[in-house]
């Protein structure tokens, strides 16, 4: 049967698609707070149920927190691995959202319907194009589209305690020729995106020790160390005035992007205006010489998150503090290693401090390299083509700016690229009240789904 079969069944079934989403959006799988483990659990029996229906050998898998969901179907052709979460964001503050978060229902909207509830967009509605359009592929031509893995993490929005002694623990169930991730975004409305590269994390903090003790300004203003003053000027320190990164050995590992993918970014609907509208500013204050998206994606960055000492509350208190405190982050690109950029950082600190003070730094801080995938793979202009005759837009390779581990973990544990589509548009509200998902990205998600896997599945 052609690919038109399938996609007309789409059309002609998308309100019982809706239907289904809306029953796995009313279930509260709340990951990070034990009062909804049970719905956790619930959820992932859901799934478990639907992908059974489906044809796939589909089971729940145990963990010290909420169980994995993971279902096999074997087929011919490449052996493709899907990947979504099925537990969603706490819903606070409640008072702002416009309906009950676990109550969902389509809204008209000035952009067209859309789909209104917690986990609408992260990441049910996202997971369930993929499950919908294997649905429409089976009814049209008698089987599921070649060989597939399922693996859906009922952990993703608390941190993913149970996931890599999970993959470590099913490494060659798990291990497939390429991992499907749809847990992302459009980089412009309508404009169909593979994300090729994820920059990683490094996170430090530290102290900085002055005086002894909280110190009187009046007895010892002057001679005194001011941590606070201090910090200050050790944190100036970590930029030049051109908004590099001023710690030596820094760069080691961070490559230029080619004139090609250059190109594409160029061309890919991005809107910097908006984009940094959006956020209240109207000039990019990066590194200088790149462009807004290079900033984002390709481009490392070391930021400060937080910055405390002294005295916070009301009214004065006339001391010179003893400490002071700085959380820092720093986003990972190419090949860059976090223990070593930790390393260049904590050199960069210890050599600015003046004499009478020393540093103490927190040592449970994690890191990951940044996920750069083989986009040269033809599976990735396999689905490049895909989405554009679905989009009747060309498709983008893109970066991203933020990290998704489980995209790194793939490529480290398990060996495998990543490819990762999703539908979702930046103003889904994700993590915030009144997440919504649009119908459009739903039904074209779907629709797409089955135009990639029609391409690489084969």
């Amino acid at each position: 049967m052609t690919i038109d079969a399938v996609l007309t069944r789409i059309d002609a079934e998308l309100p019982q698609a809706i239907d289904r989403l809306m029953e796995l959006l009313r279930i509260p799988s709340i990951s990070t707070d034990p009062a909804w483990k049970g719905d956790c659990a619930r959820a992932a029996d859901w799934l478990v149920k639907e992908l059974t229906s489906l044809g796939f050998k589909a089971e729940i898998r145990p963990t010290p927190g909420h169980p994995m969901v993971v279902a096999r179907h074997e087929g011919p052709g490449p052996h493709l691995l899907f990947y979504g979460h099925y537990d969603v964001q706490p819903v606070d503050p409640l008072n702002l959202w416009t309906r009950e978060p676990f109550d969902p229902a389509i809204e008209e909207t000035a952009n067209g319907p859309v789909i209104r509830g917690r986990g609408s967009s992260d990441d049910k509605g996202q997971l369930m194009t993929f499950l919908e359009a294997c649905r429409a592929y089976k009814d049209v031509n008698g089987t599921l589209p070649g060989n597939l893995t399922i693996f859906f993490e009922g952990e993703e929005e608390s941190g993913s305690p149970s996931l890599i002694p999970f993959l470590q623990a099913n490494k060659d169930e798990l291990s497939c020729d390429l991992a499907l991730i749809c847990d992302t975004s459009m980089v412009s409305p309508g404009v169909p995106s593979i994300a090729g590269q994820l920059r990683g994390m490094l996170k430090e903090e530290f102290t900085l020790h002055g005086p002894r003790i909280d110190l009187h300004s009046g007895h010892y203003g002057g001679p005194a160390l001011n941590p606070l003053r201090e910090i200050s000027k050790l944190i100036a320190s970590f930029h030049d005035e051109d908004g590099r990164v001023a710690v030596e050995g820094f760069y080691e590992g961070v490559h230029e992007v080619p004139e090609e993918l250059k190109r594409q970014w160029e061309n890919c609907g991005f809107d910097e205006a908006e984009y940094l509208a959006h956020a209240g500013m109207t000039v990019a204050h990066g590194e200088a010489g790149y462009s807004t998206l290079e900033q984002q994606w390709a481009r490392p960055t070391l930021e400060i998150n937080g910055l405390w000492g002294g005295y916070q509350g009301a009214g004065s208190k006339t001391v010179i503090p003893a400490e002071a405190h700085c959380k820092i982050t720093c986003r990972l690109v190419g090949d860059m290693d976090p223990a070593k950029v930790r390393a260049a950082v904590r050199r960069h600190v210890e050599a600015h401090l003046p004499v009478d003070a020393r540093v103490t730094w927190d040592s449970d801080l994690d890191g990951a390299p940044a996920a750069v995938m083989n986009t040269a793979r033809p599976e990735f202009e396999a689905a490049r083509q895909a989405l554009s005759d679905e989009w009747n837009r060309e498709a983008v390779i893109v970066g991203m700016g933020g990290s998704i581990p489980i995209a790194y973990y793939f490529k480290s544990i398990l060996g495998m690229d990543a490819m990762l589509i999703g539908y979702a548009n930046d103003d889904d509200a994700i993590h915030s009240p009144n997440e919504k998902y649009d119908v459009k990205s739903f039904h074209k998600g779907i629709r797409s789904w089955a135009r990639v896997l029609d391409r690489i599945a084969k």
